[in-house]
């Protein structure tokens, strides 16, 4: 329960997501693209967001070159679901790079909307099925910063970024 009501989905999700240093910010949608704006940290990097009311900020590069990938702290990519009690973000590849957008930068900015905020795995695993026959693509599953410790102490930010901030339209 949160505050006498039922908790929702999205609640659930920014809840499990906060466990693993996630940052989440909850905005109504036509506050979106300013959540995003405040968000990023130049420079940047970004692919095309699938809505037509939120766009990428004028400092993010898109369709970047491997030289402007590199030197971006901050990488803007849409998030095709989320998974609330895992607290995971279902990343779609995309032509445009949202795998390396995602994975390479030190910060990554994940947008999605309120209403790709799936319950559950099996509600995850719907989705993916459906998604894999219509486009035979591939989605990433990611919940957190990168983190490693296969050589002893915790190591965030190895093997991908070190910080992730989600702003979900509400």
């Amino acid at each position: 329960m949160s505050r006498g009501r039922p908790m929702t989905a999205v609640d659930q999700f920014a809840d499990s997501a906060a466990t693993d240093s996630v940052t989440v910010t909850r905005v109504p949608a036509d506050d979106t693209a300013d959540a995003i704006a405040n968000a990023v940290e130049p420079p940047a990097v970004g692919v095309a967001l699938p809505w037509d009311d939120v766009a990428l900020p004028d400092e993010a590069e898109r369709d970047p070159s491997t030289p402007a990938l590199e030197a971006a702290r901050t990488g803007v990519t849409p998030a095709a679901f989320a998974v609330a009690d895992y607290g995971s973000l279902g990343l779609a590849a995309t032509p445009d790079g949202s795998e390396p957008v995602s994975l390479y930068v030190d910060r990554h900015v994940a947008v999605l909307r309120a209403e790709d905020v799936l319950p559950d795995m099996a509600a995850a695993f719907d989705r993916l099925e459906t998604a894999f026959r219509e486009t035979r693509g591939s989605t990433i599953l990611a919940t957190g910063p990168s983190a490693t410790a296969d050589m002893g102490a915790l190591v965030t930010g190895a093997h991908g970024p070190k910080e992730v901030h989600i702003i979900i339209a509400t």
